[in-house]
């Protein structure tokens, strides 16, 4: 019974206080009443009221100091409970008493909201057995007097028991429920603001990783690592970015650079292709993750050209010289998601290599691919002469330089 409960969602604290609102009614009705009864001549004992009130403020006071919830519960429905019955047999029957029994519901109903309708049971059974007991002793024992009370005395107060007490029973459910709603709206939009939180989280994702990924990130999955016969890999490096941050302010710097990885950002989007990283001034796409753009390898020549465009005919660009060389390289690759924090989506095989290799040996304005790229798009696309690399891990390689689209 002295097990304590703290209060630590907003329905607890509802609860207490909607106790200590009856709490404080109750005391305050009790005195109500003798000054009632004083004022229409009736010498009532003031012996109950005050042991009553004695009991409830201490209560009342040991919880606020304690914060021991179920203890004030119990002692409190008790006295809601049980005075009534008692000021009800001190004074004679439920007819001399007007009726007083009647604030005993208050204990059930009090239990409901306070306790939860579980708890309210055997406090109702109790308030049943009790009324039952007082209405036996009415019939058997009553003798059909008033107890030296009038009879006017007695209807004022069977009307203002009923009166009051109903008036309290409705404000207390009343008061309940309206607090409830205002806890169900603070809940709809904390719900509002986490889906909103989760939208962005989602969005997020999806911005980090491709929507097959993201998909499988929030499944759960521990390991996310796909073989892939055969993807298109592309390398971009800006070119005289590294002199330009020794003559620019960081910021100035970071803002155009930015400027022009979000116009590669939005090419990816055009052409169906799937960024991986940014690698200091580099920009890396591959085509052929996903199986719903089978002509992948178009794509990543189509939206190298582009690039090169922007790059060399932009307004805001050619002022400061910059330029871009790239490489493609098609064949195996494997794919996958490495770290535990700050995790990365990332490519890896000897096509990244290749390509990669191919943009660091082209010069500004110049697109290299590999053999099989170039025996792929060699109907669609002009390519120079075949050219032997030397490249750095890879020794001799033939390369063939994209000039542009055969027009038809």
């Amino acid at each position: 019974m002295g097990e304590l409960i703290t209060l630590d969602t907003q329905e607890d604290k509802l609860r207490s206080s909607l106790l200590i609102f009856a709490c404080a009614f109750m005391n305050f009705a009790v005195m109500f009443w003798l000054a009632i009864y004083w004022l229409m001549g009736q010498n009532y004992s003031t012996n109950i009221p005050l042991a009553y009130q004695a009991v409830s403020l201490s209560s009342l006071v040991y919880y606020l100091k304690t914060r021991n919830f179920k203890l004030f519960r119990f002692i409190q429905l008790s006295l809601f409970l049980f005075a009534p019955f008692v000021m009800q047999w001190s004074v004679g029957s439920s007819i001399t008493s007007s009726g007083v029994t009647i604030w005993a519901l208050l204990a059930p109903i009090g239990a409901v909201v306070v306790a939860g309708w579980r708890e309210s049971i055997p406090w109702f059974v109790a308030y049943i057995i009790l009324t039952s007991v007082s209405g036996f002793f009415d019939y058997f024992l009553g003798v059909g007097n008033t107890g030296g009370l009038e009879i006017k005395t007695i209807g004022v107060f069977f009307a203002l028991n009923f009166a009051v007490m109903s008036s309290i029973l409705y404000f207390l459910v009343r008061y309940f429920v309206l607090e409830t709603e205002k806890i169900k709206q603070q809940l709809d939009e904390k719900h509002t603001l986490l889906v909103g939180e989760q939208q962005k989280s989602e969005s997020l994702l999806l911005n980090v990783f491709p929507v097959n990924i993201a998909k499988r990130l929030k499944e759960n999955q521990a390991l996310i690592a796909d073989g892939h016969s055969d993807v298109t890999v592309m390398f971009a490096d800006i070119t005289n970015f590294t002199q330009m941050t020794e003559q620019m302010a960081p910021q100035q710097m970071v803002a155009l650079l930015n400027k022009i990885f979000s116009w590669f950002d939005a090419m990816t989007d055009k052409y169906g292709l799937e960024k991986i990283k940014t690698i200091g001034d580099a920009y890396m796409v591959v085509g052929g993750l996903t199986r719903h753009h089978e002509d992948y390898v178009k794509s990543i020549v189509d939206m190298a050209l582009e690039m090169q465009t922007l790059i060399s005919q932009h307004p805001d660009l050619l002022r400061h010289n910059m330029g871009i060389h790239i490489g493609i390289a098609t064949g195996p690759a494997v794919a996958g998601v490495i770290g535990s924090k700050r995790f990365i989506y990332d490519v890896w095989g000897d096509t990244v290599n290749l390509a990669s290799r191919l943009a660091d040996d082209g010069k500004k304005g110049e697109i290299f691919a590999d053999k099989t790229t170039y025996n792929r798009l060699r109907q669609h696309y002009l390519f120079e002469a075949p050219n032997m690399l030397n490249l750095k891990g890879k020794g001799n390689t033939v390369a063939y330089k994209v000039l542009g689209v055969i027009k038809s």
